[in-house]
């Protein structure tokens, strides 16, 4: 019982942690954010957030790792959903997440556009986990397609992924944007260019 009640209160602390962490990051970047400061914020000591953490890049690989979950339980279908709905349900669960984990992408773009003289490891976590998201997408559109060139997808997997990094940064710029009406129409577009390139062999 009382290990039970220690693992809870460490994984609850860890929670707050990351909670903490993802406010002082958004609103101060990388450089901006320190162990002092998500530690006023979480209301821990800075030697719990240690303990769950070496570092703060250790720390911000977390944020990042946590914000791709919700992005990949977003964008899950459910089983005995067809191609079709499976692809519809994607595209309006990339604009759920958008909502829900708008973090994810917000750090990313920020450790991806700064130049350091040496890369930060929570630069290429970021990275690492689009591959992740990429591959996911790439094994969807081989089910939908495929007869299709795989150079071909490729392309069209490239060109999807960079339409969406547009559709956030547009949110940002102009809130009244609709994410899931733009999501759903981006879907449709990425289909019938899939499904035409699959005809195409």
């Amino acid at each position: 019982m009382a290990e039970r009640k220690r693992r809870a209160n460490g994984e609850e602390s860890r929670r707050r942690i990351l909670a903490a962490a993802v406010e002082v990051a958004t609103e101060r970047g990388y450089d901006g954010t320190s162990i002092a400061a998500v530690s006023q914020k979480s209301g821990l000591p800075a030697s719990s957030i240690y303990w769950h953490f070496a570092n703060k890049e250790a720390l911000f690989e977390a944020v990042l790792e946590d914000r791709f979950e919700v992005w990949m339980r977003s964008v899950t279908a459910p089983e005995g959903s067809s191609e079709m709905q499976a692809a519809m349900m994607l595209a309006s669960g990339t604009a759920d997440a958008f909502h829900e984990a708008p973090e994810f992408l917000r750090l990313g773009f920020m450790l991806v556009l700064e130049r350091r003289p040496t890369e930060l490891s929570a630069r290429k976590r970021f990275l690492d986990l689009r591959d992740i998201g990429r591959q996911r997408l790439a094994d969807f559109a081989v089910q939908l397609a495929p007869a299709a060139d795989p150079a071909a997808v490729d392309r069209l997997l490239s060109y999807a992924i960079a339409a969406a990094d547009g559709m956030f940064l547009a949110k940002q710029m102009d809130p009244g944007l609709d994410l899931n009406e733009l999501f759903d129409l981006h879907a449709q577009l990425m289909i019938d260019a899939l499904m035409r390139l699959g005809e195409a062999r």
